[in-house]
């Protein structure tokens, strides 16, 4: 490239073009020491029509076609810092795809590093935010899902991962909004949330993807578990009865208390930003009392404003509001229990506050975790984990029997690990999900906490072949994908296969 002494030819005739149509070319620092965001040259609509085609970076023009927006790099900058800045701007999801979205689209870009002065053409820009919109399905849609992680929902990995669910036969996702320890995973603005780290950037952006693929969007939120919360405001947290400090369930501080209204308006408040997000399903994880540790130590607000209340009618009571802030927005509402409620035992009942019949009244779907190898001393077995369609069977008949009349769809969550099983296998994925069908189970979830899904991925094309007898194989309105997919959004097709 010809140089004018220590400036481009290049930039100053796209400084001239710049001046020309009314718009100032980045002088932004580049280095990731600035902390002021990089800049672009717009494109003008009529510019250059659009092309099939990669955009030539090497134009003499150097106008970014529509869709697009020119950058003129700095010293020292490069395409993952680009990528970095420019995200939020584009319809990519990770600024791993934008950064090979910006090597693919400028022919002299090769690597990660930048010449000064070089034009960099970034796709994809969107004209606005993206606003999302909730698919309204019945509550017996048929959902056929894997669960992520929040941080895997957003990387790259994560992006494969949903793609070859969709290829296999998949039709839902479950991913988390709020973890167990308490991580909120979008941006959320609440006085008791600080600040925090959101892997998946933009929900909105998200939920168009899920359901450019063809997913049901399900946000799971872990409810009364929140370690970072009682760490952060201890006055949330369930007492101990003995010191008045924040109990602990075996030594650990994880425990809010689920009769504390702060916590209760907290969670119904996370739920709403998902659902105004466009999401489909918000799912209700960890809504329970803890379970283990010393019972009697511990003590809860309820105790003294409701002294004739027991667990069980604080849980209900926050469902029943939970279910009626969520159920104006369109989304389906879905529980998940312990898969041990469905024998009825008192002592669990006492412990957790999950009284199926109570909870069935406040939701459109139960999801009871019913992994073989959680039902460690039941009915006489041994190694419960190698009887799949036993507890499955037992599990899903007992939980059909409880919730019969409540209209409340039976959903449950498989498993997909190999925890105290020696038969773990496609098989064994097969016998889980042939059970439950049989038993009036309504599609199925799989979990694996790693977002290990190599057994499921395995045996879902044998159970698709089987035309019905494994699932009926619903999917969401075809007009949902044909209008992600029509191209009235700038970059769409960056989010599609």
């Amino acid at each position: 490239m010809r140089r004018l002494g220590s400036i481009s030819f290049t930039r100053v005739l796209s400084l001239l073009l710049g001046f020309a149509l009314g718009h100032m070319v980045s002088a932004a620092p580049a280095s990731a020491q600035s902390s002021q965001p990089l800049r672009l040259l717009r494109a003008s609509k009529p510019s250059i029509p659009a092309s099939p085609k990669a955009p030539d970076a090497s134009l003499v023009t150097n106008i970014a076609p529509p869709g697009s927006a020119l950058y003129l790099a700095k010293r020292g900058d490069s395409v993952a810092l680009v990528a970095r800045h420019y995200l939020s701007q584009t319809s990519y999801l990770t600024s791993g795809e934008l950064a090979e979205a910006l090597r693919k689209a400028n022919r002299d870009v090769h690597g990660n590093f930048l010449k000064a002065g070089q034009p960099v053409i970034v796709p994809g820009i969107l004209e606005a935010p993206i606003v999302e919109k909730t698919v309204p399905v019945a509550r017996d849609f048929e959902v056929r899902a894997v669960y992520l992680t929040g941080l895997m929902a957003g990387s790259d990995h994560g992006l494969r991962i949903i793609r070859r669910w969709r290829e296999l036969g998949g039709n839902a996702v479950v991913f988390d909004v709020k973890d167990s320890d308490g991580s909120i995973n979008i941006p959320f603005d609440h006085p008791l949330a600080g600040g925090h780290h959101a892997p998946i950037r933009d929900l909105p952006k998200f939920t168009r993807f899920l359901h450019s693929q063809g997913m049901h969007a399900i946000a799971r939120i872990a409810i009364f578990r929140d370690e970072r919360l009682v760490v952060a405001h201890p006055e949330l947290a369930v007492k101990s009865s003995r010191t008045s400090q924040p109990w602990r369930e075996n030594g650990k501080l994880v425990w809010t208390d689920p009769s504390q209204p702060k916590v209760q308006q907290y969670n119904i408040a996370l739920a709403k930003k998902a659902a105004e997000s466009g999401v489909d399903e918000i799912q209700f994880d960890y809504v329970r009392f803890p379970a283990e540790g010393d019972q009697k130590d511990a003590s809860f607000v309820f105790q003294a404003q409701h002294p004739d209340w027991h667990r069980t009618d604080v849980i209900t009571d926050f469902l029943k509001h939970a279910y009626a802030e969520l159920h104006p927005t369109g989304v389906l509402f879905s529980l998940d229990v312990f898969g041990v409620m469905a024998w009825q035992r008192p002592v669990d009942l006492a412990h957790t506050g999950q009284d199926i019949v109570a909870m069935a009244k406040y939701c459109d779907v139960l999801s009871p975790m019913i992994y073989p190898s959680h039902f460690f001393g039941m009915d006489g077995y041994a190694h419960p984990g190698d009887a799949p369609e036993h507890f499955i069977g037992e599990s899903m008949g007992r939980f059909q029997q409880i919730t019969k009349g409540s209209g409340a769809v039976i959903r449950p969550w498989l498993q997909a690990f190999r925890w105290r099983t020696k038969t773990y296998s496609p098989k064994y994925v097969e016998i889980q999900v042939l059970t439950a069908k049989n038993k009036g189970g309504i599609g199925f979830l799989f979990w694996n906490a790693a977002n290990d899904y190599s057994k499921p991925f395995a045996a879902m094309p044998d159970m698709g072949a089987a035309k019905g007898q494994y699932f009926r194989g619903d999917e969401l309105p075809s007009s949902i994908r044909a209008g992600l997919t029509s191209g009235t959004n700038p970059g769409a097709n960056t989010v599609n296969p």
